[in-house]
This record gives C-alpha cells, sequence and structure tokens, in this order.
C-alpha cells in the first residue's frame, strides 16, 4: 500500500507552491535552539557536571584522608621517641648515680658503668635528632592536612553548587523549551506540508541543519563557494533551491 506521504513526494513538484520558504530559516534557527536545549537538559539529567564534581570530592577526601593517616602514624613514632628519650635519660641518671655513692668499688665494674652512661648518652641523642626529625615532618604534614581541609571543603562546596545550579538550570530550559516549541507551531503552521517534510528529512540527514542562507554566493550550511554557473543556475529556479555540494535547501539573504 503506498503511503499518503510517498505519495505526495511523486505528486509533489518542487516548483508548485513555495508558501513558507521565507519562513524556513526562521523555523531552522527555533529548532537549532531547541537542539541545544535538549542536548543540554540530556546532559544535566545524565549528571556530568555533578559526576564530576562528585569525583572531585571524593579525590580531595581521599587525600585529607592518607595525610590524616600519615600523622596518626607520625603521632605514635614520635610517643614511641619520646619514651624512649625518657628511658635513656633515666638509664644515664641511674648509671650516674651509682657511679658517684660509692656502690662502685673496682676499677673494671667502674669502666662498664661509664661505658653505660655513655651508651645511654649516645642512643639519647640519636633519638633527640629521630625524634625532631619527627616533629619537623608533623609540622608539613599539619599544614598539608590545612591546605587539603580547605580544598575538600571547596569541592563539597562546589557539589553542593552545581546540584543546586542543575536544578535552576533545568527548570530554565523547560520554560525556554516549552516557548519555543510553542513558537515552532505558529511557524510549522504557515508552511507547506511537503516542503516541511523535506526539510526534516534533511535534517535527520544533515546533522540537525536542513536549511542554510546562501550569502554572497556561499552555502552557509557547508561553507562551500557555489559557481558562478550554479549561481546564475539557481537564480532561474523558481521552487526549492538546493545546495550542489551538501543538498540542503538555500535561501538567500
Amino acid at each position: 500500500m503506498t503511503s499518503a506521504s510517498t505519495l505526495r513526494a511523486v505528486m509533489w513538484d518542487p516548483s508548485d507552491s513555495m508558501r513558507g520558504m521565507d519562513r524556513l530559516l526562521e523555523l531552522q534557527r527555533i529548532d537549532s535552539g531547541l537542539d541545544r536545549r535538549t542536548s543540554r537538559r540530556a546532559e544535566i539529567e545524565a549528571g556530568g557536571e555533578v559526576g564530576v564534581a562528585r569525583s572531585n570530592l571524593e579525590e580531595a577526601e581521599r587525600r585529607l584522608g592518607e595525610l590524616r593517616l600519615s600523622l596518626d602514624s607520625l603521632e605514635r613514632a614520635q610517643r614511641r621517641l619520646e619514651s624512649d628519650v625518657d628511658a635513656f635519660t633515666s638509664k644515664a641518671a641511674d648509671e650516674e648515680k651509682r657511679l658517684y655513692d660509692g656502690s662502685v668499688v673496682n676499677t673494671k665494674e667502674l669502666e662498664a658503668v661509664q661505658a653505660e652512661i655513655r651508651s645511654a648518652r649516645e642512643r639519647k641523642a640519636r633519638t633527640e635528632d629521630d625524634l625532631l626529625e619527627r616533629m619537623e615532618r608533623r609540622e608539613e604534614l599539619e599544614a598539608d592536612i590545612q591546605v587539603a581541609q580547605t580544598e575538600a571543603n571547596a569541592a563539597r562546596e562546589g557539589l553542593e553548587a552545581v546540584g543546586a545550579d542543575a536544578a535552576r538550570e533545568l527548570e530554565v530550559i523547560a520554560n525556554s523549551l516549552a516557548t519555543r516549541v510553542a513558537e515552532r507551531d505558529g511557524i510549522v503552521a504557515e508552511i507547506d506540508e511537503e516542503l516541511l517534510e523535506l526539510y526534516d528529512d534533511l535534517r535527520r540527514q544533515k546533522k540537525g541543519i536542513g536549511v542554510a542562507a546562501l550569502e554572497d554566493g556561499v552555502c552557509q550550511g557547508c561553507h562551500q563557494k557555489l559557481s558562478p554557473l550554479e549561481l546564475d543556475r539557481l537564480k532561474k529556479v523558481e521552487g526549492i533551491k538546493r545546495c550542489n555540494y551538501c543538498r540542503r535547501i538555500l535561501v538567500s539573504v
């Protein structure tokens, strides 16, 4: 069975009626705007920007968590070193007390006590050096944590802002789409059905652009400059003018 649209295409002579040709560029402008808004709505609803903001927050919190774990480990090591310093200090003090309280009576034992004192003091000095390094590293970590905390706070605020902005933008897009659709319906009513079908078919084939302006001999759809011979031919066409490169409908401006 032959469809109505097929029958119209067979019977239709492009030179017959041109009703609405002068509105095609305006229709294209509206349709391009609808396409952009629809694409933007789909992008927002897919959560692209929200996903990026959430990923930024997760990365900032991961970095902050790692720094805090490092600080906890460093603090435990620092407490252990401080305990060791106290132990070596006590050990040296106890041995010095023995050295001077008269409890050490022979030379060999005296030398052993003196060796213990030197060893305790040397180990204490090395531990204090290690402790100093850990304290310096702790200061660096604490500064890094402050920066990371600031970044995490900013990322969290960014996520909250993107979510709120997305909701507001979706509302704006919805209102704009409703306005543009109503505007489109008004223009479509002024265009021949066959011409509209050709335009819609070309839009599907040509990435959303079915009609283009012809300015200074250049098709604004494919940006090819038509030859003088082709331009002269188009001047003689009474029906629909088509670009011989991209086959879009041409409207002289």
